[in-house]
C-alpha cells in the first residue's frame, strides 16, 4: 500500500491539499495518507499528525520560531523512523518546507514541492537548496518553468488552483439582503490580512481610510473580512473603534460582490482579479525588514495581478506610500472615475487569460500516481 504525506502551513495550504488528496484517493484505491494540516486535509481522508492552526505566525517571535524547530525535527523523526511513506507532497510554506527537505532527503523518500517558494520575486538564491533536496517542483505560474528547467530541476506546470477552485461570484442582491446592506450603493470591501503581523501593521490605517472615504462620500457601504484562520480575539484586538460590518468565512463571497477592495498584498489580490474587482494594494513592515526586502527582490511589483501581467494595473502602496491619502485618492478614482474604472477591469480580465485552464489539484495528483505507480 503506498503512503504519502503532507506538510502545510497555513489555510489555503489546507485547502489545497485537501483537493489534491481528494483527487489522489479516487486514482490510488488503498492510498494511506498522513499531515500536517487541518480540516481541509481531515475531511479529505488524511490523517493529522499536527493541526497547522498556530504556524502563521512563524517569524513573528523567537517562541513560534522556537516552536517551528521543534516541529521540523519531531515530524523529521517521525517521517524517518516510523511512518516512512513513499513520498512527501510539500505545499507552499517554503521556509519551513524546505528545512524538512533537506533532513529527510537521500533516505527514500521522494519529495515533491507544490507552490514553490517564489524564488523569481525575492531571495533567488533558495533555487539551490530546491534543486538539492525536492525531487520534483510542481509550479503554478507559465513563467516559473523555464527558470526551473534552466537550473536542470525536473518541473511540471500545473496552473493555478484558483482558476478551478475558485467559487463563482455570489449572488449580489441575495448578499446585500442577507447583510443588511443597499445594492443601490457602492461597496468597498476590506482585506486586512490573515496573518497578525499584517493587522498590527496593516489594519489601523486601512480603518482610518474607510473612515475618511466614508466622511468623504456617505453613501459608500464598508465591510472588513474577517480571515477565518484568524481567531475572534486575535481579530478584534485590532479591528475596533468602527461601526463596520465585519464579514468572516465569506472572504470570496464578499470579494466578488464589492465595487471596489482594500487590500493586503496576497493570495486574495489573484482572487479578486480573477473576478475582475478594482482594488488598492497597501502593505507595510518594519522598515528593516523592508530595507532587506529591497536588497534581496529580485522584481519591482508586489501585487499578483501586476505581476502576472507585466503591467502595472493595481495601485501598490508599499511602506512610505502606504497612507490614508493615497488610499482614499486610489479608491475614489476606482469609484467615480469611469474611464480609469473600465479600462482598470478590462485589464484585470488579462490575468486569467495568462493562467492556464488545467485543474491543478487534478494535475498534481496524476504526477504522485505516475510516481507511486511505475
Amino acid at each position: 500500500m503506498s503512503k504519502i504525506f503532507i506538510i502545510t502551513g497555513e489555510y489555503s495550504g489546507d485547502i489545497h491539499g485537501g483537493k489534491v488528496l481528494e483527487f489522489l484517493k479516487a486514482e490510488i484505491p488503498g492510498l494511506e495518507a498522513e499531515a500536517i494540516g487541518g480540516e481541509n486535509l481531515r475531511n479529505a481522508g488524511a490523517r493529522i499528525f499536527c493541526d497547522h492552526s498556530h504556524m502563521s505566525g512563524f517569524g513573528f517571535n523567537i517562541k513560534m520560531a522556537l516552536e517551528h524547530l521543534k516541529l521540523e525535527k519531531r515530524v523529521c523523526d517521525y517521517l524517518l523512523n516510523e511512518y516512512k511513506p513513499d513520498l512527501v507532497l510539500l505545499i507552499d510554506y517554503g521556509t519551513f518546507n524546505l528545512r524538512v527537505a533537506k533532513r529527510i532527503k537521500g533516505h527514500g523518500i521522494k519529495v515533491f514541492h507544490y507552490i514553490p517558494p517564489q524564488v523569481w520575486a525575492s531571495r533567488k538564491w533558495r533555487i539551490k537548496n530546491i534543486k538539492k533536496y525536492v525531487d520534483k517542483v510542481l509550479c503554478i505560474f507559465p513563467f516559473e518553468i523555464d527558470m526551473y528547467k534552466k537550473y536542470g530541476i525536473d518541473v511540471h506546470y500545473c496552473g493555478h488552483p484558483l482558476v478551478k477552485q475558485l467559487p463563482p461570484p455570489a449572488n449580489k442582491e441575495e448578499f446585500f439582503k442577507k447583510y443588511g446592506l443597499d445594492v443601490k450603493k457602492p461597496l468597498v470591501s476590506v482585506f486586512p490580512g490573515s496573518r497578525p503581523i499584517e493587522l498590527y501593521f496593516l489594519a489601523k490605517t486601512f480603518i482610518k481610510s474607510a473612515k475618511c472615504l466614508k466622511n468623504k462620500h456617505p453613501e459608500i457601504q464598508f465591510c472588513i473580512s474577517h480571515a477565518p484562520n484568524l481567531s475572534d480575539d486575535v481579530f478584534d484586538k485590532y479591528i475596533k473603534d468602527t461601526d463596520f460590518k465585519v464579514i468572516k468565512g465569506e472572504n470570496q463571497a464578499l470579494l466578488s460582490v464589492s465595487d471596489s477592495l482594500i487590500l493586503a498584498s496576497g493570495t486574495v489580490a489573484l482572487e479578486a482579479a480573477l473576478y475582475k474587482v478594482p482594488m488598492v494594494i497597501g502593505y507595510k513592515g518594519p522598515w528593516i525588514l523592508y530595507l532587506i526586502y529591497l536588497f534581496v527582490r529580485c522584481i519591482n511589483k508586489v501585487s499578483l495581478p501586476n505581476i502576472i501581467t507585466g503591467e502595472n494595473i493595481v495601485p501598490e502602496l508599499v511602506q512610505g506610500k502606504f497612507t490614508v491619502e493615497n488610499i482614499c485618492y486610489e479608491t475614489e478614482k476606482l469609484l467615480y472615475d469611469k474611464k480609469h474604472r473600465n479600462e482598470t477591469i478590462e485589464k484585470l480580465a488579462h490575468v486569467r487569460e495568462k493562467l492556464s485552464d488545467k485543474y491543478s489539484a487534478k494535475e498534481i495528483a496524476l504526477c504522485i500516481k505516475d510516481e507511486l505507480t511505475n
